[in-house]
C-alpha cells in the first residue's frame, strides 16, 4: 500500500522504476467524475519491459495506484512491488488498440458506433478462462428501440476499435447495426456461451 496518496499532477511525466529497472513513465489517468473509481494511471512502458512481461507488447498499460510507494529525491517514481507483480496484474488487462486497459478503466465508459451514436455503458467485463471476452453494456432507450435489443446486452472485445480517453468513451469498429450481425456478437449473447 503506498505510504501517501499522490496526485496525480504530482506524478505524471515522472519515470517509474521497481528497484533500478526502469519500467516506463507515467502519461497521465483516465477523466472520469468519480474520483474513487480510478484505480489506475496510465504509463507508457519502456520497449525492453512490454517484451520481457507482456504476452503481446503494448506501448501503453495501466499502473495501479495501489503499487506506488514513493517519489524518490532524484524525482523518479519507486514501485513497492517486483516486476512479476506487475506482470501479474498485466494480464489481468483488456487489449483496446494495441493499449492494455484495467478492467477499472473500462467501468461506466460510453460505448459509441462508428458513426459517434451512443449505444450504451459497460456495466461488467465478461471473463471465459481467465481472458476478457467482452463488455456488459446497459442500452439506452433509444437503441433498445431502434435496435430491438435488451436492456442489457454483451459486445465482444474484438468489435471495439479504440478508446477516446478526453470523452471516456469507446467506440466500435464499425455501425451497431453491423455489430448486431458479427458471429462474435451472435456467440457471445447466445444460450450455449460459458461466462465465468
Amino acid at each position: 500500500m503506498a505510504d501517501k496518496e499522490y496526485n496525480i499532477q504530482e506524478l505524471v511525466h515522472r519515470d517509474v522504476y521497481v528497484n533500478d529497472k526502469k519500467v516506463g513513465t507515467i502519461v497521465g489517468e483516465r477523466h472520469h467524475p468519480n474520483e474513487a473509481r480510478v484505480q489506475s494511471m496510465r504509463i507508457q512502458v519502456e520497449t525492453d519491459v512490454a517484451d520481457e512481461y507482456m504476452r503481446k507488447p503494448a506501448e501503453l498499460a495501466p499502473l495501479p495506484k495501489e503499487l506506488v510507494h514513493s517519489i524518490q529525491n532524484d524525482g523518479t517514481v519507486k514501485l513497492s512491488k517486483s516486476m512479476r507483480e506487475l506482470q501479474r496484474r498485466w494480464r489481468n488487462t483488456i487489449r483496446v488498440d494495441e493499449k492494455l486497459y484495467a478492467p477499472d478503466e473500462m467501468l461506466d465508459r460510453a460505448v459509441l458506433d462508428n458513426q459517434g451514436r451512443e449505444v450504451g455503458v459497460i456495466t461488467d467485463m465478461v471473463k471465459v478462462k481467465r481472458t476478457y471476452k467482452g463488455f456488459t453494456v446497459r442500452t439506452r432507450l433509444h437503441a433498445q428501440k431502434q435496435y430491438g435489443i435488451g436492456a442489457e446486452i454483451k459486445i465482444p472485445i474484438t468489435a471495439f476499435a479504440r478508446t477516446r480517453e478526453r470523452l471516456d468513451e469507446i467506440v466500435l469498429s464499425r455501425t451497431f447495426d453491423r455489430v448486431l450481425q458479427l458471429p462474435s456478437y451472435i456467440a457471445i449473447n447466445g444460450p450455449d456461451f460459458d461466462e465465468e
